[in-house]
């Protein structure tokens, strides 16, 4: 693709400014390496050293182009190169993790097989050992029966032995039990006829005793009957003691309502006289009524008595 030739001196003044630029930041990135930065921080800046240098070189490659030939394909063979780089790079990288993943399932595989290894010798050894405690426990199995079975010839043994003797034992105890029982009816014998004259006798004293009861009874009866007509009488004379009580106390009740009503009628005459007297002393004091003549009368009197002595 070509360009005018002032479109060209344009781009061209462009990429050396640009080239100028870069040169620059590469010189201060050179710098900073040069203070001994941290190992990744170094590493940073000499990558970017090394871009901008590549960046600086291809403008300059561009520029020389456009003076030349007014055309910027060797930017476009640079771009498409690294297309094919990146491409390239991202195929490696997929096959270096593809490895990694086959790697990392090899090793799970290996890893699961020794798993596999152990479990199937530790299965091998817990045979061996089982087939061991198998063989000793048939070995104890086998010395177990056999003292079992001397045990169980001894013990039968001691049973017959402990047989004999208990029979023995069973046969003094069914002697003297058959002896006591002999002696027990025998005594169970003379008990009972002791019993049946006890009874008689008990019998006897108890029609004795029936008779005698019978004869108190009686007796209680009419003593009973003798007290029930005494209680009788002595309830008639009660009653009349009670009545007559009644009516003393029915007089004596008379008595003093009779005396208080005296005593009421006594108190109300000598009020009726203290009134009455007191009436006549107001009436004399204020010359009401029949005083107030009497008192004009002794007036009269008085004067008719003053002009005799005045006339003497």
């Amino acid at each position: 693709m070509s360009l005018s030739r002032t479109q060209s001196l344009r781009m061209t003044a462009a990429l050396e400014d640009c080239s100028t630029k870069m040169d620059i930041v590469r010189h201060l990135l050179t710098v900073q390496i040069s203070g001994e930065p941290a190992a990744q921080e170094k590493v940073r800046l000499a990558k970017l050293t090394g871009d901008c240098q590549y960046i600086s070189l291809q403008m300059s490659t561009l520029c020389l182009e456009l003076r030349e030939k007014q055309s910027f394909i060797s930017l476009l063979q640079v771009v498409e190169e690294e297309e094919q780089k990146q491409k390239a790079d991202v195929k490696t990288r997929e096959a270096k993790i593809e490895l990694k993943y086959r790697e990392q399932a090899l090793q799970m595989q290996m890893e699961a097989f020794q798993i596999k290894t152990d479990k199937l010798k530790d299965m091998e050894r817990l045979c061996r050992d089982m087939e061991k405690q198998h063989k000793e426990q048939l070995s104890k199995i086998a010395n177990k029966k056999k003292t079992e079975e001397r045990s169980a010839e001894l013990q039968l043994q001691l049973r017959q032995k402990e047989t004999c003797h208990a029979e023995k034992l069973l046969e003094d105890r069914l002697e003297l039990l058959q002896k006591q029982l002999k002696e027990e009816i025998m005594l169970h014998q003379k008990s009972e006829k002791f019993l049946q004259n006890q009874h008689e006798e008990l019998k006897q004293l108890l029609d004795k005793w029936e008779q005698r009861t019978k004869q108190m009874l009686q007796e209680k009866e009419r003593q009973l009957n003798t007290v029930c007509c005494k209680k009788t009488l002595n309830f008639d004379k009660l009653m009349e003691r009670k009545r007559q009580l009644k009516e003393m106390e029915q007089v004596v009740m008379e008595d003093r309502e009779e005396q208080k009503k005296l005593l009421q009628k006594q108190k109300e005459v000598r009020a009726a006289t203290k009134l009455q007297a007191w009436w006549r002393g107001w009436m004399v004091r204020r010359g009401l009524g029949s005083f107030k003549k009497a008192e004009e009368n002794k007036k009269g009197t008085a004067k008719k008595e003053g002009k005799k002595k005045k006339k003497k």
